[in-house]
């Protein structure tokens, strides 16, 4: 087990390039195995959980192969199985798209219910009910959700709540179907559209994507040979960005979307740091303390629920008392209890929480809850005086790529130290 010491009192400066997005890499991985033929992927997050999807499609008779570090080709023509590993399956939450790619595919489909960070109730039932509105039968069971079908029927779907996940598995489990499937009430993630970007450059028809409401004419077979790059990462963008500002920085960050991230750049220009849209970088930065806000995370294009405990060091350091209101996860608030070892002024109760500024934060050891958790509480190790040791690492590692080594070239002074 691995922990992260980090030297505090650091000003971030520099520039930093963001990689391909984790929450997109692990949807159009599963997403090749609808494809008859060989997909290159280029801009791959090189990280803990793209490496174990990778891994399990090994499981199935496909031939995962890493060109460079963040180069893959799948080849998925040859699959011999579609019973996932219950092990690898449980140790991540995007493991259930592997539920729609093989539904479509293969018309059977059993995978171990997902893992991931613990952020409160994460049910699967829109899922189940797209899957079975389409024709398949879905049983859930000894920690496994075994799905089947003769064949799958396009349909009108309407989701009662927005869902990330449901939306992609049922455009994953909709391609190749029978007929057209029509998504309503669906979720509008970039990666969501990226997902669906993907599919049709391999011959999928996708439209309305990033919309309410997304149309599937069901095609006979998606073709091989295509190379696709992933989408930037904006939750990777918006933790140098909040790290820019909580720090007193200057940071360039390349490789963006400046849209995408519109929702965290007006709170940060709300709080007195200062923004330059670059086109494909932002520049970000601010040399006074911070006022604190209110913020509300939303489904995109509100504030994202992913970068609350980033934004949250930040206003643990501002001037005033801000507020979070938590619309997505009930257990977002779990690094506030860390944050308030630092010396923070936090009192959350349900999905509310409650930003008493200080003037500094003060090293402690700290431990990630989560995977954002754990990027916060490294911001908030940055700029405390003294000395932070960071625990649970292995969460940040699911998805960020070499964070410690991207924040030390900014002028950070960040060790992993292996403490078994």
């Amino acid at each position: 087990m691995d922990k992260l010491v980090i030297h505090g009192n650091t000003h971030l400066n520099g520039e930093v390039k963001i990689s391909g997005a984790k929450n997109a890499a692990v949807a159009i991985i599963p997403a090749t195995l609808l494809v008859d033929g060989i997909t290159t992927l280029e801009n791959v997050p090189n990280i803990s959980d793209v490496k174990i999807i990778c891994e399990i499609l090994n499981t199935f008779g496909a031939k995962v192969n890493w060109i460079d570090n963040n180069t893959i080709s799948i080849d998925a023509r040859n699959l011999n199985c579609t019973d996932a590993p219950l092990d690898m399956t449980s140790k991540f939450r995007a493991s259930y798209y592997l539920l729609g790619s093989l539904l479509g595919r293969c018309h059977n489909v059993q995978v171990g219910l997902p893992g991931g960070c613990n952020l409160g109730a994460r049910p699967i039932d829109q899922h189940i009910k797209g899957f079975e509105s389409l024709g398949a039968r879905v049983n859930v069971s000894q920690g496994r959700i075994s799905a089947s079908c003769d064949k799958l029927i396009g349909t009108s779907i309407y989701f009662d709540v927005i869902s990330v996940g449901a939306t992609i598995n049922l455009l994953l489990a909709s391609v190749l179907s029978n007929g057209t499937t029509i998504l309503n009430n669906v979720a509008k993630e970039p990666h969501i559209v990226d997902v669906a970007n993907f599919l049709n450059s391999v011959g999928a028809d996708i439209r309305g994507a990033g919309s309410d409401s997304i149309k599937i004419n069901g095609v006979s077979h998606l073709r091989g040979n295509p190379t696709y790059s992933i989408v930037p990462d904006q939750i990777e963008a918006g933790t140098f960005m909040v790290a820019a500002v909580a720090s007193q920085g200057n940071i360039l960050i390349k490789n963006c979307i400046p849209k995408h991230l519109e929702p965290l750049s007006a709170k940060i220009l709300e709080m007195g740091g200062t923004i330059n849209d670059l086109g494909d970088s932002l520049r970000v930065s601010c040399n006074h303390r911070l006022s604190s806000v209110n913020i509300q995370t939303l489904p995109y294009p509100g504030f994202p629920t992913d970068l609350q405990p980033q934004i949250g060091v930040a206003l643990s350091v501002s001037s005033g008392t801000g507020i979070i209101n938590e619309g997505i996860w009930e257990s977002r608030f779990l690094y506030t209890d860390e944050l308030n070892k630092m010396g923070a002024k936090i009192s959350s109760r349900g999905t509310t929480a409650v930003f008493e500024g200080v003037s500094k934060l003060l090293g402690a050891p700290v431990y990630a809850s989560d995977l954002r958790a754990g990027a916060a509480l490294l911001i908030a190790g940055m700029i405390a005086d003294g000395t932070t040791e960071l625990y649970n690492i292995h969460h940040i590692d699911r998805g960020y790529e070499q964070i410690e080594t991207k924040f030390n070239s900014l002028g950070a002074k960040i060790k992993r130290i292996n403490c078994d």
